[in-house]
């Protein structure tokens, strides 16, 4: 580690701390030459890898960004989007692999965006899933219908079964 002050290879850690969640660890470092103390955060690289087999950093706001447009004219705002950000890069670091396939992406941002907003989870599985007709929709439709029919199925058991006990 290089000293940001006097730029000396020789350093050393006095302190070390897990940070954000276990996500990254925090290290408080000194300088062997200038004695000047710093601190340095490490955390894992995620690292996408796209269809044609680049590389690129995993990066959250372009992950929002490809949201913020399908989430246009809804009531989705900022604080919406960057708890759903933190929940697909909590999704991806949880795999437990440094390299993520694109697909995965879309996969991790599909869930969260259906409990945020239908309207805004079709937009976004259209051009994702690359719906070619209006069945395609139809079908996705249904699918969010039933889904929904069966979450009040279920908390309509659990409020019944609750109440007999």
């Amino acid at each position: 580690m290089h000293c940001p002050f006097c730029k000396n290879t020789d350093t050393r850690v006095l302190d070390s701390r897990v940070a954000d969640e276990g996500g990254a660890i925090r290290r408080r470092r000194v300088c062997s030459s200038c004695e000047k103390r710093f601190t340095t955060i490490e955390q894992m690289q995620l690292t996408v890898v796209k269809r044609s087999g680049a590389t690129e950093p995993f990066v959250r706001d372009k992950a929002i960004a490809g949201v913020r447009k399908a989430c246009k004219g809804r009531p989705v705002d900022d604080d919406d989007l960057a708890r759903l950000g933190q929940q697909v890069e909590d999704t991806l670091r949880d795999s437990g692999c440094a390299e993520v396939p694109a697909h995965e992406v879309g996969l991790a941002i599909l869930e969260p965006l259906k409990s945020l907003d239908e309207v805004a989870y079709l937009r976004f599985a259209s051009v994702y899933k690359q719906f070619e007709s209006a069945d395609d929709f139809a079908d996705e439709i249904a699918s969010l219908m039933a889904a929904g029919a069966d979450g009040e199925l279920a908390e309509h058991t659990r409020k019944t079964d609750h109440q007999q006990t």
